[in-house]
């Protein structure tokens, strides 16, 4: 059977990897670990695409280890049983290196029939993940193995990579002339989103549905490369890791002031459709990180959201970007989180004591009797609408929880405040 184009360029030395420097580079950390001839149980963590199983597969030659391989998507305990039953033969005397792939979907009781015999050194497992492994592999087997994050191809990599591929492919056709236009190349490593085997996969089709022209030449421009690749797919899974990455990096670029960043994950956001997630995060940073120093803020972005969710995708994007951009531009104050926060430590952690007497209701017959209300002060009556008594329990008399911001509104707030009570 033909093998895929993504497989045939698969590198077959560590120097040969595209990107994943900052590990894998001189002096780096799995560099050194492998130049050690000291091979530990480690998870390969990142997104498809970037060199995970070309690194195990480059491993498992370096060793003296019996090798195998399994998808954690269709493989079971009986396929473990399997690899742990013949641990003690002839075939394995070196030990194994398990490459366990998609690690993910074993559940717990899966992940833990391994970890015996990764403790006695039988097994010396490499597993890789798409997901966070802190939030998706069993504890025991994490604190005994190294976990190295595999991170998003640059531009350039993968370029390398798609002329490594078209290389490849030329010496297949033998007699054939492939011509790639450097803007097609740049083209389809722009929206392989840093996957490298997407970018493969696009170049592979564009060269073998290209026909050959009367000079014996495949010629491949920018029209082709759009022809052969899809539309952009995003790292965004809902249920993931970057689900909650592309949210908090919204939040904080609004929190930073950045209206162009800010405008950036929006769109990242809008392009995987998910109105809602949206929706919700504008409301809570609009109270959050804009607060009291601009308190019309949560009114404008609610009316925002409302229409967003009124019209709809695609449309709803414009009211979805003015909200974005009025928090990015607002002041900023987190005093109001940072009062709750408070006092809702206090709730949780101290006896607060009762409610005073004299602000408890008295809306009934027989309430004065038991001596609700009767020194409460109506601050309607008094000079400013306001008059000095207790309102928090006896043991929080002198307890501190809103302190104002550093901001015009606030600053307006602070003075008022202290007028009334002079």
């Amino acid at each position: 059977m033909e093998k895929p184009l993504a497989d045939k360029i698969r590198p077959e030395r560590l120097e040969d990897v595209f990107g994943q420097g900052h590990i894998l580079g001189k002096g780096k950390i799995l560099n050194r670990i492998l130049e050690s001839g000291r091979i530990t149980n480690m998870i390969f963590y990142g997104p498809p695409g970037v060199g995970k199983t070309t690194v195990a597969n480059i491993i498992a030659k370096m060793t003296n280890k019996k090798f195998h391989k399994l998808n954690a998507t269709n493989a079971g305990v009986k396929d473990i049983k399997g690899i742990i039953d013949g641990l003690d033969t002839l075939f394995s005397v070196g030990g194994v290196l398990l490459y366990l792939d998609e690690i993910q979907n074993f559940n717990k009781k899966q992940q833990q029939s391994m970890l015996e015999y990764i403790e006695n050194g039988k097994i010396t497992l490499i597993a890789s993940t798409t997901e966070n492994p802190y939030h998706y592999i069993y504890k025991a087997i994490l604190s005994r193995s190294t976990i190295f994050e595999f991170k998003l191809l640059n531009k350039e990599d993968i370029i390398k990579g798609l002329k490594r591929a078209v290389k490849i492919a030329s010496n297949d056709l033998k007699n054939i002339q492939i011509v790639f236009k450097e803007e097609a190349f740049e083209y389809i490593a722009e929206v392989s989103n840093g996957d490298l085997r997407k970018a493969i996969n696009a170049i592979e089709l564009a060269i073998y549905s290209t026909p050959v022209n009367r000079e014996g030449k495949k010629y491949i421009d920018l029209h082709t490369a759009h022809d052969c690749t899809q539309k952009k797919i995003l790292n965004y899974d809902k249920f993931g890791d970057s689900y909650y990455d592309i949210l908090s990096a919204f939040q904080k670029s609004i929190r930073g002031s950045d209206p162009d960043a800010s405008i950036h994950y929006l769109a990242r956001l809008i392009k995987a459709g998910d109105l809602i997630s949206i929706c919700r995060r504008l409301l809570v940073i609009a109270s959050e990180d804009i607060g009291l120093a601009y308190p019309n803020a949560i009114t404008i972005v609610k009316s925002c959201v409302d229409a967003a969710m009124q019209l709809g995708l695609p449309e709803g994007k414009i009211p979805l970007a003015q909200a974005t951009l009025v928090l990015a531009t607002a002041p900023k104050s987190n005093s109001a989180i940072k009062a709750i926060d408070a006092a809702l430590s206090d709730i949780e952690t101290m006896d607060v004591g009762d409610i005073p007497l004299h602000l408890k209701d008295a809306h009934y017959k027989g309430a004065s009797k038991l001596g609700r209300g009767l020194e409460y002060k109506y601050p309607h009556n008094y000079t400013n609408n306001y008059v000095r008594q207790e309102y928090l329990p006896h043991s929080l008399r002198n307890k501190v929880y809103y302190v104002a911001g550093e901001n015009k509104m606030e600053e307006r707030i602070k003075a008022y405040m202290n007028k009334i009570k002079e």
